[in-house]
C-alpha cells in the first residue's frame, strides 16, 4: 500500500524544476527516504539523467548494494523504457506514479516491461494524477511561451 506523503514530497520536489521537465523520483524503505531526485538531463547535459536513474544510483550508494530489495519508488510520471528497466533490475518492490506516458510510458500501454521480465514488482499508476499531469501542463506551456519571446 502507497503512503501518500511520498508522493507528495515528490510532487513538491518536481515543482522546483527550472529547466527540466519537473520529474521527481523518491525511494523509500522501512519508511525512510533513500533518495530524492529530479530529472537533471538539461542541467548536465547527460542522457541518462532521468530522476529515477539517480534515484537508484543515490539509494544504491547508501544500501551498498545494487539489489533495492524491500524499496519502494514513488516517481510523478510513469517511467520511460529506460528506467523502467533499471527499476526492475533493482528489484525495487513497488512503483507507485502519478501522470500516465501514452507515448513512453513502460507499464501501462503498448510494450509492457512488467509482462517481459521475471520481476515480483507491484505496480500501482494514477497517484495524484492530476497534480502531477498540472506539473507536465505548466512547465510546457511555460517552455512554448519562452521559445515565443
Amino acid at each position: 500500500m502507497y503512503n501518500k506523503k511520498f508522493m507528495e514530497l515528490a510532487v513538491d520536489f518536481a515543482r522546483n524544476s527550472k529547466i527540466d521537465i519537473p520529474v521527481c523520483a523518491v525511494i523509500v524503505k522501512d519508511g525512510e527516504i533513500l533518495s530524492i531526485k529530479a530529472n537533471e538531463r538539461e542541467k548536465t547535459n547527460k542522457t541518462a539523467s532521468h530522476a529515477e536513474i539517480l534515484a537508484i544510483n543515490e539509494a544504491n550508494e547508501k544500501l551498498k548494494n545494487w539489489r533495492l530489495n524491500d524499496c519502494d519508488m514513488y516517481v510523478t510520471l510513469e517511467p520511460c523504457p529506460m528506467c523502467g528497466w533499471a527499476i526492475l533490475s533493482s528489484r525495487i518492490k513497488n512503483l507507485y506514479y502519478g501522470s500516465y506516458d501514452n507515448i513512453y510510458g513502460a507499464f501501462s500501454n503498448g510494450f509492457n516491461f512488467e509482462k517481459i521480465s521475471n520481476s515480483k514488482i507491484n505496480i500501482k499508476g494514477g497517484i495524484m494524477e492530476e497534480e502531477c499531469n498540472k506539473l507536465l501542463e505548466d512547465y510546457f506551456i511555460r517552455m512554448r511561451n519562452e521559445n515565443k519571446a
